[in-house]
């Protein structure tokens, strides 16, 4: 376990404990530093929020907070460039606000920031955390809310991402006793980043369930990209349209995950938790409600608990409705990480609320745990299987849901040992 800086302190624990743990909070105030400018919508104060919140409900009474290292350059050079993590060490504003500046450093999405490297060299630690705790055996499962840094290429910073903290951690776990890890997606943005590392590679399955790349950035992500050599079939994407609701969304996700697990037999899941899929999120155009994302976050630990032996690695990633959706939506895979569930209609405590009066006045905070999201679905059952309800909406969504479902399914599933046509499968 790390040396706690800052002042912060984190208690050992003896054997028998870490060995009943079944779920552990990485977590340090230093998280905070991955701060970009003033105008950027990444704040760190989504982060701060969250964890006001779970500790203003209880949530994370007794449980033990681990703090994480910075990660050493040893571990970025698993995945990252020499010469890039020395431009990042190295960065300085460019003149002016060029689109593509070398490495991508200080275009608008990525300027440059003091003490870049060391802010996001923590983020990378505290993931490495994570997937150290699971690998000895101290616990099941582990969430860093301050990763999910997807985008970040090996030689260039993307999307707001620096460091790709989740390639970084994976690739440490097939160094160390894992032979198949299934990454699980499920930011409003294509996971890019982790598909392009493993994209050869048959040991890690990457799923990514997105926002249609003719309609968002970074454009990538089609049914198409399914890995290349050995690894075909181990990049599956879903691709869903704009305005896509929790039923449509979660009936897709069903559709597609659970089948592959299956097939793809992990040891360990890993999931990217972003919750840029809100229908309040500024950056993208989905319909989830915090139910819905809640309702993602206990089917990716379940799948953890029915097919990887409970070993389960969340992490954050994109989300910027930095008061009325993340802190819930992250509270919530806290809550579902350490069983400890958070009903939707759980009234969000007076405190929590006077703080962010304080801090940000102009915003009406939420009042409960969930938005009364539906997250009822129709699970889907074949190639023209759903019948029509008489409402207009829901039927074009269940069919534009069900095409993304059957062109995914189609893709990849044969090279899985599946039958796309198949609802069993």
């Amino acid at each position: 376990m790390a040396t706690a800086p800052h002042g912060e302190q984190s208690a050992p624990l003896d054997e028998s404990d870490l060995e009943a743990r079944s779920g552990t909070v990485v977590w340090t105030d230093r998280f905070l530093d991955y701060a970009w400018t003033p105008e950027h919508p990444m704040k760190p104060a989504r982060l701060q929020f969250t964890m006001a919140l779970a500790e203003s409900l209880g949530l994370l009474d007794g449980v033990e907070r681990l703090v994480p290292e910075r990660a050493e350059v040893s571990d970025l050079l698993r995945i990252h460039t020499a010469d890039y993590i020395e431009a990042v060490e190295n960065a300085t504003p460019p003149a002016g606000a060029p689109l593509a500046p070398p490495y991508g450093l200080g275009s608008p999405d990525n300027p440059v920031f003091p003490r870049m490297h060391q802010a996001a060299s923590v983020i990378v630690g505290g993931t490495l955390t994570a997937a150290r705790e699971i690998a000895h055996g101290r616990t099941r499962r582990a969430v860093s809310i301050g990763g999910g840094m997807h985008h970040a290429m090996p030689d260039s910073a993307a999307g707001f991402c620096i460091y790709n903290d989740a390639a970084v951690a994976i690739s440490w776990l097939l160094d160390n006793g894992f032979d198949r890890i299934a990454y699980i997606d499920v930011d409003v943005h294509h996971g890019d980043g982790v598909q392009r590392v493993f994209y050869g590679d048959p040991r890690v399955l990457t799923i990514s369930i997105h926002q249609h790349p003719a309609t968002l950035w970074p454009n990538t992500g089609w049914p198409e990209e399914t890995g290349h050599g050995a690894a075909e079939g181990t990049a599956i994407n879903l691709a869903v349209l704009p305005g896509t609701r929790d039923p449509q969304w979660l009936r897709g996700f069903h559709a597609i995950v659970p089948g592959a697990l299956a097939a793809f037999r992990p040891q360990l899941v890993v999931s990217q938790c972003g919750v840029d899929t809100h229908r309040e999120d500024p950056l993208a155009d989905m319909e989830l409600t915090v139910d819905g994302q809640r309702a993602a976050f206990i089917a990716m630990r379940d799948l953890a608990d029915e097919y990887a032996e409970g070993r389960w690695l969340a992490v954050g990633g994109g989300g910027y409705g930095l008061v009325r959706v993340v802190p819930r939506a992250w509270t919530h895979l806290l809550a579902t990480a350490l069983d400890r569930t958070i009903a939707p209609e759980t009234v969000v405590p007076q405190d929590w609320i006077d703080m962010i009066q304080s801090a940000a006045p102009t915003v009406d905070p939420p009042r409960t745990m969930g938005d009364g999201g539906d997250t009822a679905y129709r699970p889907w059952d074949g190639p023209g299987g759903t019948g029509e309800t008489g409402d207009a909406r829901i039927d074009r969504a269940q069919r534009a849901i069900d095409t993304a479902v059957l062109a995914t399914r189609r893709a990849t599933f044969g090279l899985l040992g599946l039958d796309p046509e198949d609802p069993r499968d």
